[in-house]
């Protein structure tokens, strides 16, 4: 396993922040509320069809990190650059205005509104009839239709209530309609958390379909075999600092979970309860 960035962005993405290919570039982001240190020196990168797993425990500052890539908290210190440009946000619109789209873990949907009216939301197509501005239903349907088909899920009726979806088709539904309105980055939060198997592989292959398209997406998740599945690159946080970042042929999946999970520690609670852990 060789640590190939911990104090800084510049040497873990062979020139991260020069090349045209890289979309974001953070570089020792710290966030402060009061007293408490949230982001003590976060950095990383994410390049065009990369897929980057952001991993650590509970409290690492992951929650915070990826609020401050979307535009939801100001960092007090450090550099956020997207395409090679500084930028400074000041809400979740300024994020999206760049390209930076989160898919929450809530998924932002209504259960008893319409596959539609999910995944435009507000958008919606509209035809005009002299100066009346009326929602386009028809031309709705056949994008939310053809969208959804692009991805492998046949919706025979996109007027049909969203919460009748799968979970895995719900977080499908989330993704499609951030890289329809635009997204360069997707930020997806947990979005296996809740999911049973063959929910997750239609999420993780949907996911691969995104990176072929050459889009961004940072992957936030517990599970490391998610993340070895999917991921292209690799960060762990812990305490609100950059633990590392690695390539896939840098580390295995123990030494990943290990790292992720304080191995030292798990370790010393095995020995404790007998090799038990």
């Amino acid at each position: 396993m060789t640590d190939v960035s911990t104090n800084g962005a510049s040497s873990g993405s062979n020139g991260a922040g020069n090349g045209t290919d890289v979309l974001i570039d953070v570089r020792n982001v710290v966030k402060h509320f009061g007293s408490v240190i949230a982001l003590a020196g976060v950095s990383m990168t994410v390049k065009r069809g990369q897929v980057l797993c952001l991993l650590g425990d509970n409290g690492a500052g992951k929650s915070t990190l990826i609020k401050t890539l979307a535009g939801v908290h100001k960092p007090t210190n450090g550099e956020f650059l997207v395409e090679g440009e500084h930028v400074d946000f000041d809400s979740p619109r300024d994020a999206l205005d760049a390209g930076i789209a989160t898919v929450y873990q809530d998924l932002a949907m209504i259960p008893l509104m319409s596959v539609t009216r999910n995944f435009f939301m507000g958008r919606e197509p509209v035809r005009k009839l002299g100066p009346i501005r009326f929602i386009n239903f028809d031309e709705a349907d056949r994008v939310t239709r053809e969208e959804m088909h692009r991805i492998g899920i046949d919706v025979r009726d996109p007027q049909q209530a969203v919460g009748t979806l799968s979970g895995g088709e719900r977080q499908c539904v989330a993704i499609a309609r951030a890289v329809y309105f635009g997204a360069k980055v997707l930020i997806l939060d947990e979005p296996t958390s809740a999911l049973g198997v063959a929910q997750t592989s239609m999420v993780l292959k949907y996911v691969d379909q995104v990176r072929s398209k050459g889009l961004g997406v940072i992957f936030i998740t517990h599970n490391v075999r998610h993340a070895m599945a999917v991921g292209d690159r690799f960060t762990v946080l812990n305490r609100g600092k950059t633990l590392g970042n690695f390539a896939k042929d840098e580390i295995t999946m123990d030494e990943l979970q290990n790292l992720m999970a304080g191995g030292k520690e798990l370790q010393q609670l095995s020995a404790s309860l007998g090799g038990t852990v």
